[in-house]
């Protein structure tokens, strides 16, 4: 069994993109987030984000597909 860490992505240079992603997200939904460490974040604020995060990727996906 493998303790790879989830989080890990391929392309190290992809760690700006996606931080620049999270926070556009983040704005979209009304979320103030900070560089770094946002612990002081609650669970609906960070799903929130995700959340708006997983719908711009779907979004994106399928309008690659047209």
């Amino acid at each position: 069994m493998s303790n790879k860490n989830s989080n890990h992505l391929v392309n190290p240079s992809a760690r700006q993109a996606m931080d620049r992603f999270k926070m556009e997200a983040a704005s979209e939904v009304g979320v103030n987030l900070k560089d770094g460490y946002n612990g002081e974040l609650t669970s609906r604020q960070a799903g929130s984000v995700g959340g708006q995060m997983v719908k711009k990727m779907i979004e994106a996906y399928e309008n690659g597909m047209k």
